[in-house]
């Protein structure tokens, strides 16, 4: 027997190993392999003091955070207009090696002010800097929302963490700049707050925080807004497909300040298959409703061809699928402006964890609050074979 399997055509031992490598890149690319979430646990937080400063630069206005794993760090955009200090970033370092977070567990160790293409200081109110992510050639790429009653356009950048300098600018598609007859584009502060990286670093993606003027209303008590996921292809630098995002309509309790707001203020992606978490924030006028989910555009529709939702068959248009993965009122803690999120360092036992940052919007009624989770994440895959094997 052994003889025979010897003389088989020594083409069939060259085709072996390449229908095992075929295979295995075919089940890569699957959806199988997508990343899922199986559960979340709540590991503490820390509140870092209004008055805070570091090298004389004042702490606060966190709206988007991303992490380095290779020098355990973190990375912090504050969307102060130049008002308080330059457009800048925070470097903090946050210990989670006891598998929990307490205050004194954020330290801030850098304060990085951001330069523009011509080595200059942005002029103050010329960003409103929202959302962080980072590469993987010691730059990072933060998104502005821009000022649309001074009808200054958003921008996503590329700066080097070292010397903060501007390297490129991606473009934005037309659909999202806003014009002086206000009939097109993003609603003030309420535009690019989101960017996030996929983990091999090809795609880049952020979102408006609500719709385009052309494409429906802003979220209202009770009422949704339809959002679009903007995806980047980072090797070409051009924008590249659109995504319906649709938030929840969420009710006011006791609105007695009439500042009804709400939105999709970040993005993360966890998988290169178009996983995401997404976090939606609304401040009900008694407090804030937080919510993060799970979002999937495995099964949503490229409307990056359509320029006005308001004059397309919106029914027949498929939205990013989303599952609620965690309401944050169900903890006891008292939520602040809750904008930012990203992975952070591995814990004690393993296990994936998420930081999440809030937006004191440097007022004393409010705090700088840091949330810090526990995920249990798999593949499908793994989860399939998990439930097949005894």
């Amino acid at each position: 027997m052994m003889k025979k399997i010897l003389n088989l055509p020594k083409i069939i031992y060259f085709l072996i190993p390449l229908l095992i490598i075929s295979i295995f890149l075919f089940f890569q690319n699957l959806p199988i392999n997508a990343v899922e979430i199986t559960g979340i646990d709540f590991l503490g937080q820390a509140t870092l003091p209004n008055n805070l400063t570091f090298q004389k630069t004042p702490i606060g206005g966190l709206s988007g955070i991303t992490y380095d794993p290779k020098k355990d760090l973190y990375y912090v955009i504050s969307d102060d207009r130049g008002k308080k200090a330059p457009a800048r970033l925070y470097t903090l370092k946050i210990d989670l090696s006891k598998g929990k977070l307490t205050n004194g567990g954020v330290v801030p160790v850098n304060v990085t002010t951001l330069l523009n293409e011509n080595g200059q200081k942005f002029p103050p109110g010329e960003t409103d800097t929202e959302g962080i992510a980072l590469t993987s050639k010691d730059s990072v790429f933060i998104s502005s929302e821009g000022d649309v009653s001074q009808l200054i356009n958003p921008f996503i950048k590329e700066f080097s963490l070292s010397s903060g300098k501007e390297i490129i600018t991606l473009p934005i598609p037309q659909k999202f700049l806003p014009d002086k007859n206000g009939k097109q584009g993003i609603r003030n502060n309420l535009a690019f707050e989101s960017l996030t990286i996929t983990p091999n670093g090809k795609k880049l993606f952020t979102a408006t925080e609500n719709a385009l003027i052309q494409d429906g209303s802003e979220a209202k008590p009770n009422t949704s807004t339809p959002c679009r996921i903007l995806q980047y292809n980072l090797l070409t630098k051009q924008p590249e497909k659109e995504f319906l995002y649709q938030t929840e309509a969420v009710a006011p309790l006791l609105d007695i300040s009439k500042h009804f707001t709400s939105g999709l203020p970040d993005l993360l992606a966890v998988d290169n298959l178009g996983n995401f978490l997404s976090l939606e924030r609304t401040f009900t006028g008694l407090g804030f409703y937080i919510g993060l989910f799970q979002v999937s555009l495995e099964q949503a529709d490229d409307i990056h061809n359509i320029d006005s939702m308001k004059q397309a068959d919106t029914k027949s248009i498929k939205p990013v699928q989303k599952k609620l993965l965690l309401d944050l009122r169900k903890l006891d803690v008292l939520l602040d402006n809750i904008e930012g999120l990203t992975f952070g360092s591995k814990l004690p036992d393993g296990q994936s964890s998420l930081i999440l940052v809030s937006d004191n919007n440097f007022n004393s009624l409010q705090r700088t609050q840091i949330l810090a989770f526990r995920l249990r994440m798999e593949s499908r895959l793994i989860r399939l074979l998990r439930r097949l094997v005894p």
